[in-house]
């Protein structure tokens, strides 16, 4: 049997690199607004909380919805370009699949993005959803957000893992009943990834799919 029934995997630093693209937007889009162009280890340190939240980083509250709406419509021209599967990632969907788990998505992506991206990379046919960002009135870490995946899914918390690369991953689990696994292939390291209370945390998709 497998151990869990039910994998959520978070998207960007998790199933996919998508930070590519997602620094191409926010250079794209701060210097219409009069701000800089922001690093990438300033992205990756910003993303994670959805999008608005992440764009509050960079910009005032007044213009935030603004600097969305340019980084979306940016976004949906570039959105397939530069997004890869992460080393490991295949395989885990692959093993986990044939072992009789349940898979989704589940994201502060938008959901539209998030489900072009999946069907892109080939990935849609091992999903039984993919749960984004504007799919429902929640996000990651609101307890409601993970209640209503786990119904969509017909699963129980206390086999559901979520597997991540954030603080919001874990507290979004742990807000859901459930635990999370982390990957260091995303936005936090593996100290903070462990601070943060991570039920456990790996290099990469690849050791955390031999400790499935």
């Amino acid at each position: 049997m497998p151990r869990f029934a039910t994998l959520l995997l978070d998207l960007d630093g998790t199933l996919v690199d998508a930070f590519t693209t997602i620094h191409r937007s926010y250079v794209h889009t701060l210097p219409q607004l009069g701000f800089p162009a922001p690093t990438m280890a300033q992205v990756r340190r910003a993303v994670g909380g959805g999008l608005e939240n992440a764009m509050r980083h960079f910009v005032p509250e007044p213009l935030v919805a603004e600097a969305v709406r340019r980084h979306v419509a940016y976004t949906d021209s570039i959105l397939l370009e530069d997004v890869t599967l992460l080393p490991g990632a295949l395989d885990l969907l692959r093993a986990q699949q044939a072992a009789g788990v349940t898979l989704a998505v589940f994201t502060n992506k938008r959901g539209d993005h998030a489900r072009s991206i999946c069907a892109h990379l080939g990935v849609t046919p091992f999903l039984r959803g993919v749960f984004g960002a504007r799919d429902t009135a929640w996000l990651k870490p609101q307890p409601e957000f993970a209640a209503h995946v786990l119904a969509q899914l017909g699963a129980r918390a206390e086999s559901t893992l979520l597997v991540g690369d954030s603080p919001f991953d874990v507290q979004g689990a742990h807000n859901g009943g459930f635990p999370c696994w982390c990957v260091t292939t995303g936005t936090h390291d593996a100290a903070q990834l462990a601070a943060a209370q991570a039920d456990a945390v790996f290099p990469d998709l690849i050791a955390l799919g031999n400790a499935l």
